[in-house]
């Protein structure tokens, strides 16, 4: 499995806001037990909808300003990121049947 693309507040504008396609933003920490369980997950879903759907990274603890940006309380937060607006939100785990059910309807 390919690792996943790390942003910062420095490159979020391009590698997020800046895309033509969807992106799945993943913010977590290092220390985090529900984001080490959920990380797999992710991966998993980043390969499968590969071409489709960007997935990338933000390190929570190295990014205050995004954080407090887009309202994040808790982590692991997953935002789907259609044409620069969140279109869905996910904090804490969530099995990868449900997270499908969640992000699959804002592909379109």
């Amino acid at each position: 499995m390919s690792e996943l693309i790390k942003v910062d507040e420095g490159t979020f504008q391009n590698e997020v806001l800046g895309q033509d396609k969807p992106v799945l933003v993943d913010f977590s920490a290092v220390w985090c037990q529900p984001c080490k369980m959920l990380d797999p997950v992710v991966q998993q879903l980043a390969g499968e909808w590969d071409g489709k759907v960007k997935v990338v990274k933000v390190d929570a603890d190295e990014n205050p300003n995004l954080v407090m940006q887009y309202g994040v309380m808790g982590i692991p937060t997953l935002l789907f990121i259609k044409s620069g607006e969140v279109k869905e939100r996910v904090t804490g785990f969530l099995p990868k049947d449900k997270l499908i059910a969640k992000f699959s309807p804002h592909f379109k």
